[in-house]
């Protein structure tokens, strides 16, 4: 072999020696990812997302996969001819519609994820917040202020959900049998209405429940940056606070941090935002030393 080759072979050898402690230290512990933006309409970044998931799987961690769909779920609508209202980021949902967003979730997206996780070798069972009873949701409740008068008004999203009890019976049964579950963010309230919950939130309420080691919100962005443009790599909920206070943190950052601070509060131990459309993303931030994205913890 020539010494290029035995370098490669080396380089390979001392990045598994790198990510052993990680592999001893979380065997056996759930990883909760939210899959979505760019990375769901890349046949290559998906195959690399569920290379990624099957791999932890065979080190002996138990990923769990919540996924979006809100392009795809604008696009039938589009395709329907039915006009779409958005109040912060959350569409407004009738009942057709709310119709349409579990046809594309738990049926065209979801079967599809599973179909890239067993190409990969995995087993996945794709499910949504119904199956089992797992999530049981319940009405989203927002306001927004008058341009005019600034008099906070209440907002009737519709069918739009958040969880209020997470039943963890199944992920952990499926995950026992070695299947990797992949969740669609669909669920019923106590009097059977179906609703569509953001898929972040769905996330963060699975792992706070599950007492996951990691919570992955993969987006489309680096992770969150300071003043001058530069990767945070590590933030605390005061951090957060204060970077909100301050505009640091605006837009569809936000919800975001919201989630991953309720999710570490709420017993997850920590969650990371990072950039889903880098290759291994996840990987890089969690089995070797230098990370990627920034991780929140309590």
């Amino acid at each position: 072999m020539t010494d290029t080759t035995n370098d490669r072979m080396l380089a390979k050898a001392e990045t598994l020696i790198e990510a052993l402690p990680y592999f001893q230290r979380y065997a056996g512990r759930s990883f909760v990812v939210k899959y979505g933006g760019h990375a769901m309409g890349d046949p290559e970044a998906a195959q690399d997302f569920a290379e990624d998931i099957v791999l932890l799987k065979a080190v002996g961690i138990n990923p769990v996969v919540v996924h979006g769909g809100g392009p795809q779920i604008g696009a039938m609508l589009k395709k329907l001819g039915v006009e779409s209202q958005f109040v912060d980021g959350l569409r407004v949902t009738d009942r057709e519609t709310a119709k349409v967003a579990e046809m594309v979730l738990s049926g065209a997206i979801n079967k599809e994820l599973v179909g890239w996780i067993t190409q990969a070798g995995g087993k996945a069972i794709g499910i949504s917040g119904k199956d089992g009873k797992m999530v049981v949701a319940e009405k989203v409740k927002r306001t927004v202020k008058d341009p005019d008068s600034q008099i906070e008004q209440a907002v009737d999203l519709g069918f739009v959900g958040e969880p209020k009890e997470v039943d963890t019976t199944i992920l952990e049964t499926a995950s026992k049998a070695g299947m990797i579950p992949i969740i669609a963010p669909i669920a019923t309230d106590d009097a059977g209405h179906t609703y569509n919950i953001n898929a972040d939130t769905m996330a963060g309420a699975i792992a706070s429940a599950l007492g996951a080691a990691r919570l992955f919100l993969l987006t489309d962005v680096a992770g969150v940056l300071d003043k001058d443009g530069k990767l945070v790599t590590d933030l605390k909920p005061a951090d957060i606070a204060r970077m909100r206070g301050d505009g640091t943190i605006s837009g569809g950052m936000i919800p975001k941090l919201e989630t991953c601070v309720h999710a570490v509060e709420g017993g997850c131990e920590a969650a990371v935002v990072l950039d889903g459309r880098v290759p291994h993303a996840m990987l890089l931030e969690f089995f070797t030393s230098r990370g990627a994205g920034t991780l929140i913890s309590a």
